[in-house]
């Protein structure tokens, strides 16, 4: 039986929006990021729902970023720039959404999801989780300055950097000390954390906290590095990159040449 690969429900005035690929750790599929963009669209628009929850199915994975067969067919700067701009539409309409978003995290966010979770305006957590973007370790490609954007405005440039250099995961303990989530809570009590704290914000005046997020993504902008189409392709583009896709799939460890 296939599932659907994303679930949306509603409890009154929150909606929750869950990716359900579990056997795949939750990555997603460009089908997915498009449907996700969409939804973010109708949600928005929707007088009937004041917050957004995004979370993945199981106790894994958040969303342990995209599903990596889909690099296995790049070859050109439009591949690799395209995939870029696809992942900075959806990550900015899910930070520019008008009402309060929540990343309820059940498991592992890494990668993409990682940058999914920080396009949120709140991080819950399970005491279990980690988070990273361990590409020097695995694929060997580079984020797009959005994304690094967001890991950068929440933790700071220093910070972000090490996070990236040394393709650690971290752990919600010392995510939570570097301010990277907001609550820890053990695993068991943490939808039911969640529900609490979507309800609340749910009764605030909307507009109110329309103009706060409205604000902080003015700031966030404003220290934005523009594009960064060269260091996107020395990556992408590299023989490198064609490595650690392949090493991924094949669940070996990738042997990079910088070339």
């Amino acid at each position: 039986m296939t599932l659907d690969p994303i679930l949306v429900e509603q409890d009154g005035r929150v909606v929750t929006v869950t990716f359900n690929r579990p056997e795949a750790r939750n990555a997603m599929t460009f089908e997915m990021y498009e449907t996700l963009h969409d939804l973010c669209d109708k949600i928005d628009k929707d007088a009937g729902v004041r917050v957004m929850v995004l979370t993945g199915a199981g106790d894994k994975a958040f969303v342990s970023g995209t599903d990596i067969r889909q690099f296995l067919t790049f070859k050109t700067k439009d591949d690799a720039l395209g995939y870029e701009a696809r992942i900075t539409r959806v990550l900015g309409r899910i930070a520019n959404m008008t009402k309060p978003t929540i990343a309820m995290v059940g498991g592992d966010a890494v990668g993409g999801g990682m940058f999914m979770s920080l396009a949120c305006d709140l991080r819950i957590v399970a005491e279990h989780a980690r988070f990273g973007a361990p590409v020097a370790r695995t694929l060997g490609n580079f984020a797009a300055p959005f994304s690094l954007g967001l890991l950068a405005a929440t933790v700071g440039p220093v910070r972000a950097r090490e996070i990236v250099l040394t393709a650690r995961l971290v752990s919600a303990a010392d995510a939570k000390t570097i301010g990277l989530v907001d609550e820890v809570h053990p695993a068991a009590a943490l939808r039911g954390r969640v529900k609490e704290l979507a309800a609340h914000i749910a009764e605030l005046a909307p507009l109110t906290l329309a103009a706060t997020k409205e604000a902080v993504r003015r700031m966030i902008v404003a220290t934005s590095p523009g594009s960064l189409e060269d260091l996107l392709l020395s990556c992408y583009l590299s023989e490198d990159f064609k490595e650690g896709a392949r090493a991924f799939l094949e669940k070996r460890k990738a042997n990079f040449q910088g070339r």
